[in-house]
């Protein structure tokens, strides 16, 4: 374990994060750059000492579930978090949860397709990043808090506004099938990671539905080629679904495009246009 070097890792990842990054309030009078040691602490559910004492370089070695929760906390890239397992004196094993960083090339690809919506998705449906077109179609995702911008939750509790399930997509009840098997498969690849746990309780406790399928034990679904959103201004937007897999991450892209010369892609155009606003508001 090299304590000094581990320290000045933890400073440093430290320093980088601001308090928006992590949904934490700036305040006044902050007086060191990025988060102060206790909000790190608290983020990653270790005492306040105990994570000064690490970046003093008078820590004992930090447990595998400690360098998790600092993981987490920092939110540090795999390659950075390899490097700490390795400054911990702890090899890195297989990571812990899915990854929630999405590339920066992947970022800049959303925005290159204005003709598309497009959403990246985590492994367990978290919607990780979208363009404004996605937001148009779908939601203004940068509103909602993160826990809600999952689609699995979204399928099967809600809400549903104007009584649509899932932005009203004619193949909902394919969607929620292959989800739950897909969940299922990432459940087994991430056994120890309790964010999924706690996804898969909460679907269980508040859907039969949910339970019903998950009792099934099937894993992996059927890819969607085409589906229709049924929008509450332009109406129906038929679309075709391409899905790219981001295989070192455990994520993907999911794209949606209409037919050339088609109402959809006029129903796309205007949306991008009119963006996230309501036409149907009154003024």
């Amino acid at each position: 374990m090299d304590r000094g070097q581990l320290a000045d890792f933890l400073r440093t990842r430290r320093e980088r994060i601001t308090p928006a990054d992590v949904g934490l309030p700036a305040g006044h009078r902050r007086r060191t750059p990025g988060l102060r040691r206790e909000e790190v602490a608290q983020l990653a559910f270790i005492s306040t000492e105990y994570y000064t004492r690490l970046e003093q370089a008078r820590g004992p070695r930090p447990s595998r579930e400690v360098l998790a929760g600092l993981t987490r906390a920092l939110r540090l890239s795999d390659v950075e978090r390899d490097h700490l397992h390795h400054l911990a004196g702890a090899p890195p094993g297989p990571p812990p949860g899915p990854s929630r960083e999405v590339r920066p090339s992947i970022l800049a690809l959303l925005h290159r397709l204005p003709q598309a919506a497009a959403i990246v998705l985590s492994a367990t449906y978290d919607v990780l990043a979208w363009n404004d077109l996605a937001a148009a179609l779908m939601e203004d995702f940068s509103a909602l808090p993160p826990r809600d911008r999952n689609l699995v939750r979204r399928a099967f509790l809600g809400p549903r506004p104007d009584g649509r399930r899932l932005y009203g997509v004619s193949d909902v009840d394919e969607f929620s099938a292959s989800a739950v098997r897909n969940l299922r498969a990432t459940a087994g690849r991430y056994p120890d990671d309790p964010e999924v746990a706690c996804l898969i309780r909460e679907l269980l406790d508040g859907s039969e539905e949910f339970a019903r399928l998950w009792a099934a034990h099937d894993v992996c679904g059927a890819p969607t080629l085409c589906k229709t959103f049924r929008h509450p201004v332009v109406g129906p937007v038929s679309v075709n679904c391409d899905v790219l897999d981001i295989s070192d991450r455990d994520q993907q892209v999911v794209i949606y495009t209409a037919d050339p010369g088609t109402p959809s892609e006029n129903a796309l155009r205007l949306l991008s246009v009119v963006g996230t606003q309501r036409m149907d508001a009154p003024f």
